[in-house]
């Protein structure tokens, strides 16, 4: 079973965390969301999530890939935390997936994962990544490196994730169960 780390700070976006965990947990994707402090998690419009573990407490090495939902100041406080740059690092090391949406880009471009790499990132951002290969699509797959726009694509992010890890037959029947359009990166 493939497994994924949904990282978590206080102000991240809620519509793109819950989005993809529901997304992958519903194609059978072992997720753990991890945060990065002990207990509930207050995202930037005032839901709350309990977190499965803390960062603290999960390894690299267990994951196939890493998440990384925007959202602000979540953002910030990811790109500010050495565990995550740390964390996205040795994903990034190891061949695996890094991951991110909205403002969350510039954290792989702080871990430098996103060097050389197409990206795209919430348009409030994109001047911070505009040294790198910038693009608009909705969804940008450059290997093994996944960015999307914002809360706006978080479905199209999910089921693109479902398709790397499950394959594309999964991520169309999970889109056909949700009635979402859906329409592959690759």
């Amino acid at each position: 079973m493939k497994s994924v780390a949904v990282l978590l700070a206080p102000g991240f976006e809620e519509i793109e965390a819950v989005t993809v965990i529901d997304v992958l947990r519903r194609a059978e994707v072992r997720v753990t969301v991890a945060g990065l402090r002990e207990g509930e998690i207050t995202g930037s419009h005032d839901i709350t999530v309990r977190p499965d573990r803390t960062l603290d407490q999960i390894r690299p090495e267990e994951f196939d890939m890493v998440v990384l939902p925007g959202g602000l100041p979540g953002t910030d406080h990811l790109r500010e935390d050495p565990r995550v740059v740390a964390f996205v690092q040795e994903m990034a090391r190891a061949g695996k997936y890094t991951c991110a949406i909205c403002a969350a880009p510039t954290v792989l471009k702080a871990a430098g994962v996103a060097t050389g790499k197409a990206v795209t990132s919430h348009p409030v951002v994109g001047e911070d990544l505009k040294d790198l290969d910038y693009r608009e699509d909705r969804v940008v797959v450059d290997g093994p490196v996944v960015t999307s726009r914002g809360a706006g694509t978080a479905m199209e992010f999910a089921l693109e994730l479902v398709r790397i890890l499950a394959g594309p037959e999964k991520a169309d029947l999970i889109a056909g169960m949700m009635f979402a359009e859906y329409a592959p990166s690759s």
